[in-house]
């Protein structure tokens, strides 16, 4: 116990020292049309991999994206990126609105997406925000293009 205690101080004491903008990786939460988990993990300084595990219809989605960031504006900490991936779901018709699905039925897609999004890391804490749109295009199960709208994260950043 003392010593998660003493981990815990001394990055507390070190968090004023981390430049956000320069983060390697970062881990929070997602809301849109699909609420969950995001990690995102710089490969190199401007091509990141995203990794999101999201809940809808009473089912989960697993996406994986590969991020390709720009600066945007001359502004320090603002970039904006787009990319490319691919996703699996599980779904449970007796929760999908009632434009599709059908009650009774259980629902596993497969396609690919697009993202298109801008981010701002905060230099004081180690924060980062993103809002961004993330298209897609089932292939297997019920199949079809998803506009979906956008969404917005908030990541801790390390």
């Amino acid at each position: 116990m003392k010593r998660i205690v003493t981990v815990c101080l001394v990055l507390i004491c070190l968090m004023p020292m981390i430049r956000a903008q320069d983060y390697r990786t970062g881990i929070g939460l997602r809301s849109g049309f699909a609420n969950g988990l995001t990690i995102k993990h710089f490969t190199h300084e401007k091509n990141a991999l995203e990794f999101l595990v999201a809940s809808r219809w009473r089912g989960v989605e697993l996406t994986v994206l590969y991020e390709i960031h720009n600066e945007a504006f001359n502004t320090q900490g603002l970039k904006w990126y787009y990319g490319f991936g691919g996703h699996v779901g599980f779904y449970d018709g007796d929760y999908t609105n009632k434009y599709w699905g059908d009650p009774g039925t259980n629902y596993t897609v497969v396609g690919i997406d697009g993202i298109l999004g801008l981010e701002y890391s905060f230099s004081e804490v180690p924060l980062n925000l993103g809002i961004d749109w993330k298209p897609a295009l089932n292939f297997i199960g019920y199949s079809g293009f998803w506009a979906d709208g956008g969404a917005l994260s908030i990541r801790y950043v390390f």
